[in-house]
């Protein structure tokens, strides 16, 4: 029997399937069998890459349960096939080789994906997050492929913002309409005595580019309304509040409901500190915690009542964290939970906050909500700590 031969057995004793096959019935797994140098220059949108000589070594980790729908491709349909046999052997009962592989695909105009490739410089930078289990190189990927967005470029928005940077969050956008003052530099580290007088949103971005290339900065110069929020939010995959307003936070609030935006929320005052994570629809909301707002006066911000100015540096860090979680998808994240941290008595203390059945934003996820500027009801501070 020769190899044509073979091959002709084999196929007759898999099952194959076509391009318009899995593009209308997508299959649970996608499996790339081809060798590395091909899965550089492109791939099926979210297939798994198993080069064909490791391919029964590794499945059994990557897919344990031997009924998944499976689909296996290489470039033109022959190593997929003699895969998906090798698969059947080992008991897999739903696998598929593509006709045609990646070449068909391709021919056909589909989308195609090109794998992250770090450089040795990404490789030393982050050396430390690669050895971690939790993160690894797949984890830096989704970092440097990440969009923050953080409301306000002050007290919480500095640490945050340079911790998030060191991180390697790839896109960082900051909204804030403020210039630096020499009052800021007390707590606000990502400013500097030479960038006095300077835009908030600019000293940000050059503190950020002097620590860390990889990251891109977007400078959003204005102050949040509602006419300007959801195209500010869209293209963000987390919003780190860092205001110390409450128009700001209300409005906040119901946009991210609107567009399912997690949001990282935090306060500070005096020597105390408080972070939360709401996750649309998945935890409370922060009108289910403050339905309505203070009346004038009962609420004054940091530049009436004062703060020390270590504080923000706690708080901020504990949001970069919650941010950065969020993005990789691990740990547990403070969502239904507030965090409050004591500075004075150096205390950290947890609340579990429920969900308000009865909220007017977030009770029922399919309800209109309609956005409107608070500051007429709230007693409106200063800027961002």
């Amino acid at each position: 029997m020769n190899f044509q031969s073979y091959l002709k057995q084999v196929k007759s004793e898999i099952r194959e399937t076509t391009v318009d096959e899995i593009v209308r019935a997508k299959p649970a797994r996608l499996i790339d069998v081809r060798e590395g140098d091909e899965w550089q220059e492109g791939y099926i949108p979210d297939a798994t890459w198993i080069p064909r000589g490791k391919l029964e070594l590794r499945i059994e980790d990557v897919v344990p349960e031997r009924d998944t729908d499976l689909v296996l491709y290489c470039a033109g349909g022959t190593r997929s096939a003699l895969a998906a046999n090798a698969l059947q052997q080992l008991g897999y009962t739903r696998v598929r080789s593509l006709v045609g592989g990646f070449g068909a695909w391709k021919k056909a105009g589909h989308p195609v994906d090109k794998p992250f490739v770090m450089t040795q410089a990404q490789k030393s930078r982050y050396a430390r997050h690669l050895t971690l289990n939790e993160v690894g190189e797949k984890g830096q990927e989704k970092l440097l492929r990440a969009k923050v967005l953080l409301i306000g470029a002050g007290g919480l928005g500095s640490p945050s913002g340079l911790y998030l940077a060191a991180a390697g969050v790839g896109t960082m956008g900051f909204v804030d309409d403020d210039v630096v003052d020499e009052s800021n530099l007390q707590r606000q580290v990502i400013h500097s005595t030479k960038t006095v007088g300077m835009a908030k949103v600019e000293s940000a971005a050059q503190a950020i580019a002097n620590l860390n290339p990889d990251v891109k900065v977007v400078q959003h110069r204005v102050r949040l309304t509602a006419e300007n929020i959801l195209d500010l939010i869209k293209d963000y995959d987390v919003i780190v509040d860092g205001t110390d307003n409450f128009p700001t936070r209300y409005l906040l609030n119901d946009a991210s409901l609107m567009l399912r935006k997690p949001v990282v929320n935090a306060s500070i005052f005096s020597f105390e500190g408080q972070v939360t994570v709401f996750k649309p629809f998945e935890g409370p909301c922060y009108r289910c915690l403050y339905p309505e707002p203070p009346p004038p006066g009962m609420a004054p911000s940091c530049n009436e009542a004062g703060v020390i100015g270590v504080l923000p540096g706690v708080v901020g860090v504990i949001q970069a964290t919650e941010a950065v979680k969020l993005i990789l998808g691990i740990g547990k994240p403070l969502i239904g939970r507030l965090l409050q941290y004591d500075a004075l008595n150096m205390k950290f203390r947890e609340f579990k906050l429920p969900r308000d059945p009865k909220c007017a934003v977030c009770s029922e996820p399919g309800k209109k909500i309609e956005l409107i500027d608070y500051e007429q009801f709230c007693n409106v501070g200063g800027g961002a700590g």
